[in-house]
């Protein structure tokens, strides 16, 4: 047990590979926001906007990719872990730079781009953090201070902006101040300022660990950061808990409804043609589409009471029976759909000829031309 002790020690051994003092530098030298830092910032605002526009994950990965908006946010975990209170009013002071001139050039785009919003649902999944972003930033932002720290550096930083998705919310935010969607703009903000406030803690951890050398303070400082960091912490812990308890709720309930309606296609001769599970807002719902012979009081009691097995509520269940009739003639329904069967596979049928032929013309044309290769290539033999 012993040995195996030691070799874990020394496959976790960070001392090697650390350079504490390079690593202060790196972080403290991406602090600022000016000059090309600025430029840099507005273009990959700009670029992350097109891709939530059109809704390409691609163009957003490669717009996190070129923003330098991890500097000042690890740079505040250092001067927390340094006890460095002007290198972290440098760092605030610069996290609001970022923060005011992304939002500010993604209201512009949204203002003035001819494109059409393509995919909505994109942005609204950066209006509703939860604790999987809190994970998420903390994990990221501790492989983000170790890769600093390390002598030799690799990848990890650009992992670390892609997984903690920093640019996205910012979007979201300028996206609702130019469209005055007041839930896009609180809910994006707030998912942004957990993911910078838990890379922040996560990086002031590393630096406690890593033992960065601390600037000298007095005392009664020393016992105020941990306070206010706890206090922080606990401010935005606590909402993010409870909504993921909300999406975990609406998880549960779409499976709940996709089983009840996939178990429960058929009442009687009527059957449920369509549906559509209801998450927005407070209330979820379950709409049921039917067609067929209408159902009557006590069928839809009997069909309810089977609904709770499943965890729903009767009042979540909506029935639109627009498509059903009250004299229901099974044998006509059969027959309709017989007959639209029978053209639907008259109309393959015909495709399936005509692609035959096609596929004719072409191994004609192709023997063709290997018999006029081959007559060519006996000629060009011949004496």
């Amino acid at each position: 047990m012993n040995r195996f002790t030691r070799y874990l020690r020394k496959i976790v051994y960070l001392e090697d590979g650390i350079d504490r003092a390079s690593a202060a530098k790196a972080i403290t030298k991406n602090i600022a926001f000016r000059g090309p830092n600025v430029i840099i910032l507005a273009c990959a605002i700009i670029i992350a906007s097109v891709g939530l526009n059109v809704n390409s994950i691609p163009v957003i990965i490669g717009a996190m990719l070129i923003s330098p908006v991890m500097g000042p946010i690890l740079g505040a975990g250092l001067a927390l872990g340094t006890n460095d209170t002007e290198l972290l009013k440098n760092a605030a002071k610069n996290f609001i730079v970022m923060v005011v001139i992304s939002i500010v050039v993604a209201c512009l785009y949204f203002l003035i781009s001819p494109l059409r919003l393509s995919n909505p649902t994109e942005l609204l999944a950066r209006t509703r953090p939860t604790i999987y972003d809190v994970l998420i930033a903390l994990f990221g932002g501790t492989a983000g201070m170790l890769e600093h720290a390390r002598k030799e550096r690799g990848t990890v930083i650009s992992g670390v902006a892609i997984a903690t998705a920093l640019m996205p919310p910012l979007c979201t935010v300028g996206y609702g101040i130019a469209t005055l969607k007041v839930n896009y703009i609180f809910g994006a903000f707030y998912l942004f300022l957990i993911n910078s406030f838990f890379i922040t803690i996560a990086s002031f951890l590393v630096t406690k660990f890593l033992g960065f050398e601390s600037v000298a303070i007095d005392e009664v400082h020393k016992r105020r950061n941990p306070r206010i960091i706890a206090a922080v912490l606990l401010i935005m812990l606590v909402p993010s808990i409870i909504s993921a308890i909300g999406t975990i709720r609406d998880n549960n309930f779409a499976i709940n409804a996709e089983r009840f309606v996939q178990n429960n296609k058929t009442i009687g001769s009527c059957y449920i043609f369509d549906h559509q599970v209801n998450l927005s807002g407070r209330h979820q719902t379950l709409d049921l589409y039917l067609a067929g012979e209408a159902l009557d009081y006590t069928a839809k009691l009997i069909l309810l009471k089977n609904a709770q097995s499943y965890g729903l509520h009767s009042d979540q269940i909506i029935f639109h029976e627009e498509a059903a009739v009250q004299h229901f003639n099974k044998n006509e329904v059969i027959r309709d759909l017989n007959s639209h069967y029978l053209n639907t596979i008259q109309e393959l049928n015909q495709r399936i000829t005509e692609l035959e032929v096609e596929l004719a013309k072409y191994k004609g044309a192709e023997k063709a031309a290997e018999k006029a290769a081959s007559v060519g290539d006996t000629v060009k033999h011949q004496p």
